[in-house]
């Protein structure tokens, strides 16, 4: 399961508003690369994959590929708005390390 807090939830939401893409899901996986070794790809999807796992947090439905769900389990993903810019954070409890800009890790 991947929990998304309110302000993410929020952001996903007002993204898929400015796509025209409202009552779509939010994807997230990983991909082999990164400065810790793998890294946090995102984005909207109309529709799950036939093998993707799919939850609902925050009102948002969540699509995540087989290979990323071992490694994305019990993740939170939170969203910051600040003077240094704005996006994603990930806790992730699978991951042993984290590069210092917080989107990948090993």
């Amino acid at each position: 399961m991947i929990n998304l807090t309110p302000e993410a939830a929020t952001a996903v939401k007002g993204a898929m508003e400015r796509a025209g893409k409202v009552g779509a899901g939010f994807r997230i996986m990983v991909e082999t690369g990164g400065c810790a070794g793998h890294k946090y790809l995102v984005g909207l999807d109309t529709e799950p994959r036939d093998d993707d796992a799919v939850f609902e947090s925050s009102g948002v439905k969540v699509f995540v590929d087989p290979d990323s769900q071992p490694l994305l389990s019990g993740m939170t993903i939170g969203f910051v708005d600040s003077l240094q810019g704005s996006g994603f954070v990930f806790e992730n409890p699978n991951a042993a390390s984290q590069c210092s800009c917080g989107k990948s890790f090993g």
